[in-house]
């Protein structure tokens, strides 16, 4: 049961790492061609998501330390 976790984490890790890795390439393709990526507009998307946070106050602040603590290394390997 355990290897069950374990390739479930695995496989979510690597597709969360995939999606993240997405992010700054359609911003370029974006920034590039002014063409939407999968009809997606990732910069309104992100201004939208940093306004969120800036008029959320401290608790926009504390969310956004939440999120930015998801993406950091936890040194485990």
């Amino acid at each position: 049961m355990e290897k069950v976790f374990n390739l479930v984490t695995d496989f979510l890790g690597g597709l969360g790492k995939l999606f993240t890795a997405l992010i700054p390439v359609s911003i370029l393709y974006y920034v590039l061609t002014g063409a939407s990526v999968f009809g997606i507009d990732v910069i309104a998307n992100l201004t939208a998501l940093v306004n969120g946070f800036g008029q959320g106050g401290f608790v926009g602040l504390v969310v956004l330390v939440l999120v930015c603590s998801f993406f950091t290394p936890n040194g485990k390997k």
